[in-house]
């Protein structure tokens, strides 16, 4: 399992400080996988930042992360969560090494602090979901499909102590078709505990997971007729 990494990166300037913002750039074609859609992935990170936050006024600046020529961000956003409920932002990305495919990363101000393994093969990927502390024991847990058209296996890790550890996963559910410039489904917070919602492995059912004790419950919530019926899954409808 990774811990906390040797950063993988070439950075703009020497600044930290609380992540207002995060967005891909430098879009390249040295990947040729097109799983999303087109033959454009991402080679650089930016994150917007606060480099005062105890300050009354806001004084950004910007951190840009340059990926190696063999990996890019395959995924169509970044994603902000507090991950160490320090009170500060992390960034969840999808990174991909060109020849051992995807992997889910976490980034901060000072470059990458966690990955999980990649998937051991190009033209693999993983389809985020997000994260939360799913089983109410004070930390997050982060949740992504893995092989969304392949293995359609929902995985679970924990951060603690800078470290992600699997300890869940149940195959049979999904969240991307192939060429869709969009990632269904997501974490809702209806109820007493968090739920992630996906769709079983052949598109007909909505499907609402929880995490305790070391399993995944999963459970059948309705038909799914399109993108609608993920809107109103995870508004709670």
């Amino acid at each position: 399992m990774s811990g906390a990494l040797i950063p993988l990166f070439f950075a703009s300037a020497a600044v930290a400080g609380d992540i207002l913002s995060a967005k891909y750039a430098a879009p390249t074609t040295r990947y040729d996988h097109g799983i999303l859609g087109d033959d454009v992935e991402w080679g650089a990170l930016v994150l917007h930042i606060d480099t005062c936050p105890q300050c009354s006024r806001t004084k950004p600046a910007t951190l840009t992360i340059t990926l190696p020529q063999d990996h890019v961000f395959e995924d169509i956003t970044p994603r902000l969560a507090d991950i160490d409920l320090d009170g500060d932002n992390e960034v969840i990305v999808v990174e991909t090494d060109i020849r051992l495919g995807a992997s889910l990363a976490i980034y901060d101000d000072t470059g990458k602090i966690a990955e999980t393994p990649h998937i051991g093969r190009t033209h693999r990927w993983l389809a985020p979901l997000g994260a939360a502390d799913l089983d109410g024991d004070g930390v997050v847990e982060l949740a992504y499909i893995d092989r969304p058209h392949l293995a359609k296996t929902l995985r679970i890790w924990r951060f603690q102590n800078g470290r992600l550890t699997l300890v869940a996963d149940l195959p049979g559910l999904t969240n991307h078709r192939i060429g869709e410039n969009h990632i269904s489904g997501g974490i809702r917070h209806c109820g007493t505990a968090p739920e992630i919602i996906t769709v079983n492995a052949n598109w007909s059912r909505l499907i609402s997971s929880t995490y305790s004790n070391g399993t995944i419950k999963p459970r059948d919530i309705g038909p799914h007729t399109g993108p609608a019926s993920f809107a109103a899954a995870l508004s709670c409808r």
